[in-house]
């Protein structure tokens, strides 16, 4: 019985140090900052911006119609963008 309880211990702690390895050396996490210019349509102004867990996300007024462009916060990549129009 003892043995089996060592050897549960033993797995759970390698468990645990694996789990703390993967996340101090994942290389996500490890990236330079980097410079990104993202283009606006023509006309376009910006309205708000906030941070929502893992996305930034960015109101547009183009022309009248309201625009919400997201990106990923550590590539700042796009990620989505939602369109809104007035039904004719």
């Amino acid at each position: 019985m003892m043995l089996i309880a060592g050897l549960t211990t033993a797995l759970a702690v390698s468990a645990v140090l694996i789990a703390i390895g993967y996340r101090l050396f994942r290389v996500e996490g490890s990236r330079a900052p980097s410079d990104v210019t993202a283009l606006l349509p023509k006309g376009a102004k910006i309205t708000a911006t906030a941070v929502a867990g893992d996305r930034l996300v960015v109101t547009l007024d183009v022309g009248g119609s309201v625009r919400i462009e997201t990106f990923d916060v550590h590539t700042l990549r796009p990620a989505g963008t939602l369109k809104f129009a007035s039904e004719p």
